[in-house]
């Protein structure tokens, strides 16, 4: 059994241990910092738990000694020092963070290093990061490549339309930081929130607008190889313009500790939600302009006994197969890895990879 630690025991991180436990493979030393975060969690053969200061770097060193990996489920703000112990450790690091500055200070890391560090291995950036380059990869010239994604709930019951189904210092984090794109084949910055579109999937109206860190290390592996390149969020119509007022009128943007407790005491957390992936590639093929689309739902469902919303399994499977085809020697061992460089077949073929498989899914060229 390869030991393993997950950094964060809220409902992600909590999600990873399960799966990976549920193997055998797998020894999981779960830790945080809060421990009454342990109590609802399942007792597991496989699975330890410490109460752990994730900012104190001596207590996470002693924690990493011996192990195979790190995977950190902790909120963004904490993955670099997370990943600073796992460097002087000498281990593995694998995290789900979208802020790219932090993603910039994993691969500084990396940078020399015996050991492999792998960012952003969740659902968006993580598996869509792997799906849009299988489908890019499949043209001789790119023109445009759009992928949109959003955890939803199903029953929506309030103006926002929304309920909390994943970290809300993520979902502020993404509503505000710039967000990276390749426009005209430059990789450049464009402002959170903007660029609302509408489409339709199965009979639903939903929106699309910019958010920041879905696109991973996209952008800077295909600036100069395609024309357009973004990401953005999806949530039903209404919610963008309601949450620009709280950011913008109300100036919540810069009082992000009210702004999160304003969400965490409004919106129930829902384990109905749905996972929407949309990615549409286009570029020529022997000389004809054509359009590829991937369109998928995902639902929450029953692991090992255990209902898990869709966002649980979504990104901890993402993780979770990640860091199997790094332990199966499928990955490169040392140094940075590209989410984009995870092969798409062997990702949904693996043992996590195949809850992604599981759910509707259509695609049409």
């Amino acid at each position: 059994m390869k030991k393993v630690v997950v950094v964060g025991a809220g409902n992600i991180g909590s999600t990873i241990a399960a799966m990976l436990a549920e193997t055998g493979d797998y020894a999981v030393v779960l830790c945080d910092s809060n421990a009454s975060r342990f109590d609802w969690i399942g007792k597991h053969s496989a699975i330890t738990t410490r109460v752990v200061d994730i900012t104190d770097a001596a207590a996470l060193g002693d924690l990493f000694a011996g192990c195979f990996a790190v995977l950190s489920a902790a909120p963004f703000h904490l993955t670099t020092r997370i990943a600073d112990a796992a460097a002087a450790a000498g281990i593995h690091y694998l995290d789900l963070t979208e802020d790219v500055a932090s993603t910039r200070h994993v691969k500084q890391l990396a940078d020399g290093a015996k050991s492999a560090f792998i960012p952003q291995c969740g659902l968006a950036p993580g598996y869509i990061s792997i799906l849009a380059n299988d489908l890019a990869q499949r043209f001789d010239k790119l023109e445009t490549v759009r992928l949109r994604v959003g955890a939803l709930p199903q029953y929506p019951s309030n103006a926002l339309n929304y309920n909390l189904t994943w970290s809300t210092d993520g979902v502020i984090n993404e509503y505000i930081e710039p967000c990276e794109a390749v426009v005209e084949g430059h990789l450049t910055k464009v402002p959170a929130m903007e660029e609302r579109e509408e489409f339709s999937l199965d009979g639903m109206t939903y929106e699309a607008f910019n958010t920041s860190g879905g696109l991973g290390t996209l952008c800077e592996t295909y600036a100069g190889r395609v024309r357009t390149l973004n990401y953005k969020t999806i949530r039903y119509p209404g919610h963008a313009a309601i949450m620009k007022a709280l950011l913008n009128d109300l100036n919540l943007r810069n009082r992000r500790d009210m702004l999160k407790d304003i969400l965490e005491k409004s919106l129930p957390v829902t384990s109905q939600d749905v996972v929407i992936v949309f990615v549409t590639v286009s570029g020529y093929k022997a000389g004809r302009l054509v359009q590829e689309t991937h369109a998928q739902k995902i639902y929450s469902g029953i692991i090992g006994g255990t209902l898990y919303s869709a966002i649980q399994i979504t990104t901890a499977a993402g993780i979770c197969t990640v860091l199997d085809m790094l332990a199966s020697g499928k990955l490169p061992q040392s140094g940075f890895v590209r989410q984009e460089e995870v092969s798409f077949p062997e990702f949904l073929n693996n043992r996590f990879g195949r809850y992604y498989g599981s759910s509707s899914a259509a695609q049409a060229a």
